[in-house]
């Protein structure tokens, strides 16, 4: 981590209906700080209360098991923001975050915060969207741990990682790694290996460059709603 000269918080989505010279002023408040790819942001539990706004490049939210397991929460590209959790309730941070690229941040202190979110309430009613999705992201993990197998959670991160590309097709594009997606779905990376192989067989799923292609959306669709399978039962029916 260094630090990094002053940018602009204009793209950030936080600010998007402030005048610029109020973005101005909020910008002169931030840290900047640059971190390089794999390079720890924050700790969970660590005791820092600010927020961060990610200005260029990405970071990863995770965490980890009792035995170790690496679970991913979310990946926040340029734009986004995180930790705001910890500014408001002013308890441990509940997450770990890790640059997954060299990112620019900058940062700003907790009071400074609630300021914003009590002065401007375009602020307050994105932050409580925010909240309010986290919340809903929260209890799709619970359902999906509760009702589905390691293979249909590796189903169902492959659905919600997709998205249509010009041509109309459903590409994730940038590939995923398996132990990202391993880390997404909440088991191992040779699961994640296995279902890919399997699904690369059945012509479900086309490695195109640095993407993925689904070929069948439907039927991985249908596949990931059907009642638990066992790791070896994959997409054979």
């Amino acid at each position: 981590m260094r630090k990094s000269e002053i940018g602009t918080l204009e793209n950030i989505e936080l600010f998007s209906d402030l005048p610029f010279d109020k973005v101005k002023v909020i910008q002169q408040r931030c840290h900047w700080l640059c971190y390089q790819e794999g390079e720890q942001i924050l700790g969970r539990d660590s005791d820092s209360r600010d927020v961060f706004f990610v200005v260029e490049g990405s970071v990863q939210v995770k965490n980890f098991s009792f035995s170790g397991r690496e679970i991913a929460l979310a990946t926040i590209g340029e734009g986004g923001y995180f930790g705001e959790l910890s500014a408001v309730d002013r308890k441990p941070r509940s997450a770990s975050v890790l640059a997954t690229e060299t990112t620019v941040l900058a940062s700003l202190t907790p009071n400074h915060f609630i300021e914003l979110i009590q002065r401007y309430p375009s602020i307050s009613l994105l932050v409580l969207h925010r909240l309010a999705q986290i919340i809903r992201n929260c209890d799709e993990r619970i359902m999906d741990l509760s009702t589905l197998g390691a293979v249909q959670r590796v189903y169902v991160e492959l659905l919600r990682l997709a998205r249509h590309d010009q041509e109309q097709e459903w590409i994730i594009d940038p590939m995923p790694t398996q132990t990202n997606v391993a880390a997404r779905a909440s088991t191992t990376r040779e699961t994640v290996a296995r279902v890919f192989s399997q699904l690369r067989k059945s012509g479900l799923i086309v490695r195109k460059g640095k993407t993925i292609q689904i070929k069948d959306y439907s039927k991985l669709q249908f596949m990931a709603e059907r009642l638990p399978l066992t790791e070896g039962d994959a997409v054979s029916r």
